[in-house]
């Protein structure tokens, strides 16, 4: 029976303003799925997300949203999270949104290991606002910024969280949608910062500039790039150019999370607090008695 996602989605919203063939569509279908899969109350999630053509994931799907400023998609998620600890939220970005201008963000977020997840669609590019080379572009392709070519290196966003203190990081990539929705889900249900970077095309932009306008085209490219950790670990450095590894490359579930952390902070400060004012109150009960006792001496 294929699954139903008209509960999920604001059909009113609806044509969408993707590319057609674009790979958030993808992504946002494996998202969606991997929630109701979790049995995730609508009501009880919220989707963030900031700028970008990623960015418009949350005006599509049926539930709590907030679409931010660039760059800032994972501040406001962690405001929404601290004030609603018991709540789900999703934090869904492009590579330029989330690394560049939001890339401060990303780090303390994975630092803290606030329990949120983020879904980063790495497109190699900044689409919505004309192509302009991002740090995932690959070094030597052309950008509308880069007419000859890229000659900054791009980032690995999986390692740069690994190395931040995210407790679960993966990769997969819009080939193989099957894949990608069990990272999610995996993602979704670990308990600390997650964040799934999901390889993903943008013909419009990024094909059109090197050779691959057509989204089918691009999208094999993808998955012909894509290799399993376990395999892409005895690939050779020269053998491992040009490919990135797909799965859960790290996950850690032992380190606190962030609103639990603060939680037993409040408890700590509060029964302090408490200890201090018993002690005034004792304090002032010694002292109201001594007086009474004097002033009774006095009299006699």
């Amino acid at each position: 029976m294929p699954f139903d996602y008209n509960p999920w989605l604001r059909q009113e919203m609806m044509p969408h303003i993707w590319c057609p063939g674009c790979g958030v569509g993808i992504i946002l279908k494996s998202l969606i799925r991997s929630m109701d899969a979790c049995g995730w109350d609508r009501d009880a999630t919220a989707m963030v997300s900031g700028i970008g053509c990623t960015s418009r994931a949350p005006g599509y799907v049926d539930m709590n949203t907030l679409h931010t400023t660039h760059g800032r998609a994972l501040t406001f998620a962690t405001g929404v999270k601290m004030a609603a600890p018991e709540k789900n939220v999703v934090v869904i970005s492009g590579d330029g949104d989330a690394a560049a201008i939001g890339g401060n963000h990303l780090i303390h977020s994975c630092r803290r290991n606030i329990d949120i997840t983020l879904v980063i669609v790495n497109n190699g590019i900044y689409g919505m606002t004309g192509g302009q080379f991002s740090p995932t572009t690959p070094s030597d392709s052309k950008a509308a910024t880069a007419p000859y070519g890229n000659i900054d290196p791009s980032f690995d966003l999986a390692q740069l969280c690994i190395a931040a203190g995210a407790t679960y990081v993966a990769r997969a990539h819009v080939g193989n949608a099957v894949f990608l929705e069990k990272m999610i889900r995996n993602g979704l249900k670990h308990k600390g910062f997650s964040v799934i970077e999901v390889m993903a095309n943008c013909h419009t932009q990024w094909g059109r500039r090197n050779k691959f306008p057509d989204p089918a085209d691009l999208i094999e490219k993808i998955a012909a790039d894509a290799v399993p950790l376990s395999v892409f670990e005895k690939l050779s450095p020269e053998e491992r150019v040009g490919k990135f590894s797909v799965g859960v490359l790290y996950q850690n579930k032992e380190k606190p999370e962030y609103c639990e952390a603060y939680h037993n902070l409040q408890e700590r400060a509060m029964n302090k607090m408490r200890e201090a004012s018993r002690k005034v109150a004792e304090q002032e009960t010694l002292k109201t008695r001594d007086e009474i006792l004097g002033a009774t001496s006095g009299e006699n």
